[in-house]
């Protein structure tokens, strides 16, 4: 069975970090292009970061550019996501979703879904 497990969200200060991992069995990430997405309440699922399968393709949202970090680590068959200086917007659930193909990770909601999504995890920024 393919999963994506998110964790490491949680509660923090405005100009907080969280570190957030999605984790993958039944299936090795470095075969695939990986993204990170969030929905808050109310709002239409947005998409926050992607990195393509050889990693020579990165994207971040605009509201994200310099503040989130991307990466992969294939020992660990895990993806994570880096979130520095936090703010209340950044207030969402947050999930990772996979693809062989980048154009469905990185240009979700355009074109995709992925094919393969985690249950998300709670990021919650305080003021």
């Amino acid at each position: 069975q393919l999963q994506l497990v998110e964790s490491g969200g949680g509660l923090v200060q405005s100009g907080g970090s969280l570190r957030l991992a999605c984790a993958a069995s039944g299936f090795t990430l470095n075969s695939y292009a990986i993204g990170w997405y969030r929905q808050a309440p109310g709002k239409e699922r947005e998409a926050v970061a992607c990195i393509s399968s050889t990693d020579d393709l990165i994207y971040y949202a605009d509201s994200v550019k310099g503040r989130f970090t991307i990466s992969r680590d294939n020992a660990k068959n895990t993806v994570s996501l880096q979130m520095n200086s936090l703010r209340p917007e950044d207030t969402a659930v947050y999930y990772c979703a996979a693809d062989r193909a980048v154009g469905y990770v990185c240009t979700y909601p355009t074109v995709g879904p992925p094919s393969y999504w985690g249950q998300g995890t709670q990021v919650t920024v305080s003021s």
